[in-house]
């Protein structure tokens, strides 16, 4: 067995778990980290994936296809089919589950389940496979500023870059989700 390598997280950081993306362009590389005594060491990966079509941003912006840069909370997940083994929670999808997507709804960045009923003009179907067969919410923006961005994933890779979300293929995506405990966060960069 090979001894764990060091791992690079932001400085400041405490949480006992880190899920670190490096964006370059639409590609990323992704490593599951775990903090010791000696500082972050790398339990998982490096695994390679996707973020947004149009790379990582400090200024993220609704429909920009960007992935927001930054420290955020690993919070529960969702797919098409059952829990994988995530600890943070999980609900099975059907095709009433969406996300919503429209900066001038007060139901703006939550998943909600259709009709909307005049509560929202556009969500994003949260039924679409191979993508959110396994998903995990980012929690980025959840103060639901308008406009900021939404339904920031951590799903399937596709082979291509995201609409904004964190891509990996299906089994290293399943082992970090089985990895994470409460409390893990993903530092984007």
């Amino acid at each position: 067995m090979r001894p764990a390598s060091r791992c690079v997280v932001p400085p400041g950081l405490a949480a006992r778990q880190v899920v670190v993306v490096k964006g370059s362009g639409s590609s990323a590389t992704v490593r599951a980290c775990r903090r010791t005594a000696a500082g972050y060491v790398t339990d998982l990966g490096p695994y390679f994936g996707h973020v947004g079509r149009n790379g990582v941003s400090w200024s993220k912006r609704e429909g920009d296809l960007r992935t927001p840069a930054g420290t955020y909370p690993l919070r529960g997940g969702f797919g098409a089919q059952g829990n994988p083994g995530l600890a943070q929670g999980w609900f099975r999808v059907d095709s009433r589950d969406v996300w919503v997507d429209d900066p001038r709804s007060a139901l703006y960045n939550t998943h909600q389940r259709t009709p909307a009923g005049g509560r929202w003009t556009s969500g994003e179907p949260l039924l679409n496979t191979p993508a959110y067969s396994y998903a995990q919410v980012i929690g980025y923006n959840e103060a639901r500023t308008a406009g900021k961005g939404s339904a920031i994933f951590f799903h399937v890779d596709t082979g291509r870059g995201t609409a904004g979300c964190v891509s990996l293929p299906s089994r290293s995506l399943l082992a970090v989700l089985r990895w994470e405990r409460a409390g893990a966060v993903i530092s984007i960069g």
